[in-house]
């Protein structure tokens, strides 16, 4: 294997731990087992990782700083995407500047210009979205940009996500095969592209596969707030569904409580999967099922793309697409 082709996935995998594991033994992080240590350490010398190697010759860079765009810092999606980029950026000696957006299209304009305007050396720019306008924005700036987390089809654009359409089809397809002959999906804004070209796209798909008709009333869009939960349930129920795709992890919880206090069994009389499979799954009683989309590794793939476009190195693809798996715990029938 050549030395320019080894890569922290390469050590990760080699080593038989998680990317988040190699980036703390590269920092000297001491949250590691002695163990584990030792084994990355020999992985990375014998497969000569250089992670500081770009980083040396950093020297004419201007600021050594990525901006980091977060559309919503309270969502934990985000901040488990944010915890890759930043362990990438240590390992390679760039601060970073996060800026929040506030799920707002004006604000992530302001900030993008306000990041450019400080002279960051690149962006990392998550949202639900890329409106057109901050895509025209993204293509005519100099200042290297990825897109990580959401889906925008560009072919001149960065990204990194996951292949979501699939996703959601694999999701809806989970609670068919387990006797959800009605089951709905619960959006947020279904305005985002994401939902319109993928999301919803990918359950049609599901549907059609089995043979079930699409009913537009088992279609719902969540503007999530506190009371929405009962809210939704009530349209669930009233649409006679049995089970339901839902795109956030929040608004799955949300549901889920409205089920148990409307007295409805989860699994045996309503299945809840949802997306993101952050900590909240696990909190949730029952626990959720979700597809597991890897969070961190979205971030620091992303940020270590941006590095080699900072820094002239040779790119396979501007386009990466991780792979996700599908977790049941206890939303779902087995």
């Amino acid at each position: 294997m050549e030395k320019q082709t080894i890569t922290i996935y390469d050590v990760a995998r080699e080593a038989g731990v998680s990317m988040a594991t190699v980036s703390r033994v590269v920092n000297g992080n001491p949250n590691v087992k002695p163990s584990t240590r030792k084994k990355v350490s020999e992985v990375i010398e014998r497969l000569d990782y250089r992670p500081n190697a770009v980083a040396r010759g950093l020297a004419s860079k201007k600021t050594t700083t990525v901006g980091v765009i977060i559309p919503n810092i309270t969502n934990v999606f985000f901040s488990a995407l944010a915890r890759g980029i930043d362990d990438i950026a240590a390992m390679y000696k760039y601060d970073i500047i996060l800026a929040n957006a506030d799920e707002s299209v004006d604000k992530e304009m302001n900030v993008f210009n306000n990041l450019l305007a400080k002279q960051v050396d690149g962006i990392i720019f998550m949202g639900f979205t890329v409106e057109n306008e901050m895509r025209q924005l993204i293509r005519s700036t100099r200042t290297p940009v990825v897109v990580a987390g959401t889906v925008c089809e560009d072919p001149n654009l960065y990204t990194v996500s996951i292949d979501i359409r699939k996703a959601v089809e694999e999701m809806t397809e989970s609670l068919i095969d387990t006797g959800g002959d009605r089951p709905a999906i619960v959006t947020d804004a279904q305005r985002y592209y994401v939902n319109k070209v993928h999301r919803i796209p990918g359950y049609k798909s599901a549907l059609s596969k089995h043979g079930i008709e699409v009913d537009d009333d088992l279609i719902i869009q969540s503007n999530f707030n506190d009371h929405e939960g009962d809210i939704i349930v009530d349209q669930l129920r009233a649409a006679k569904a049995n089970g339901v795709v839902v795109t956030r992890d929040d608004i799955a919880i949300a549901i889920l409580n409205a089920l148990t206090d409307q007295g409805v069994k989860v699994p045996e009389e309503f299945q809840v999967i949802t997306m993101d499979n952050t900590v909240l799954t696990r909190y949730a009683r029952p626990q959720l099922s979700s597809i597991q989309y890897p969070l961190y590794d979205v971030g620091a793939v992303a940020m270590r793309l941006l590095t080699k476009i900072m820094n002239d190195e040779e790119i396979d693809s501007r386009q990466i697409v991780l792979p996700h798996k599908f977790i049941h715990r206890e939303s779902t029938k087995n």
